[in-house]
């Protein structure tokens, strides 16, 4: 099966990191994909997607903490809209991850979650899905 599909996330904050990991396992399950690779796109430029722990919520305090030491939200940006430290934070989170599905699931390591990376919500955000066997 080669397919895309698009998914609907609903942010609450201004910057947080959901782990959507369970939200694309069902998608993988609702459409029996189950050996392959699927890659997961954001199609937003305030918002990333990546893998990393999702065992120990401190982890994600401790990245979204970090990323705001290193990028002030008033950091003497030109940009007009205000929100440069999301543009940017976005960047280093990078716009799309590929996975290996195995057995029906992401194929991820014990700790780890893909992780939507809000950095200008709340909003409505897209994930756009690529299936490939």
């Amino acid at each position: 099966m080669n397919g895309h599909m698009e998914i609907k996330v609903k942010t609450s904050k201004k910057e947080e990191m959901i782990d959507i990991t369970s939200i694309i396992n069902g998608v993988l399950s609702e459409n029996r994909f189950t050996n392959g690779i699927c890659v997961i796109f954001v199609p937003h430029t305030t918002c990333g997607v990546t893998i990393n722990e999702n065992a120990d919520p401190d982890v994600v305090y401790d990245m979204l903490n970090t990323m705001t030491r290193i990028v002030p939200y008033k950091g003497g940006y030109t940009h007009l809209e205000g929100n440069s430290d999301a543009h940017i934070k976005a960047s280093m989170m990078g716009a799309s991850q590929a996975c290996i599905v195995s057995h029906g699931k992401l194929w991820l390591g014990t700790w780890q979650g893909v992780f939507l990376c809000e950095f200008d919500g709340p909003r409505q955000r897209k994930l756009w899905l690529k299936l490939m066997s």
